[in-house]
């Protein structure tokens, strides 16, 4: 499966284009093995491996940060497992609102 489908990959870049605006996560990532969690509203153009968002490793303390596309990739959990897109994932709100309410309860969480 792949992490960013091409679709998802072209909302990235438009978000970044457009800098001023607080977005909506296009696309969710987790490990299906521990506590991380991303939820990343763009990509950019110069350097399509580094991804921005809300970034969880499962601490109590999630940040806004970048992260590489090819090593989220290439990360392998316990029996080979890999990091996972959310199927199910459809963002409602502002990336600030999920950054608000992560901070809050120390983990990403559905609002």
């Amino acid at each position: 499966m792949l992490l960013v489908t091409m679709e998802q990959r072209a909302k990235l870049l438009e978000n970044f284009a457009n800098k001023d605006d607080d977005h909506i996560p296009v696309v969710k990532l987790f490990t299906p093995w521990a506590n991380a969690t991303w939820l990343f509203v763009d990509l950019d153009p110069e350097d399509e491996d580094r991804l921005f968002g809300l970034c969880d490793l499962g601490h109590g303390s999630p940040e806004l940060g970048y992260a590489l596309l090819s090593e989220l990739e290439g990360l392998k959990g316990p029996w080979g497992l890999k990091i996972k897109r959310d199927l199910h994932f459809h963002a409602t709100r502002p990336l600030s609102e999920y950054t608000i309410a992560a901070r809050a309860a120390r983990r990403i969480v559905e609002i």
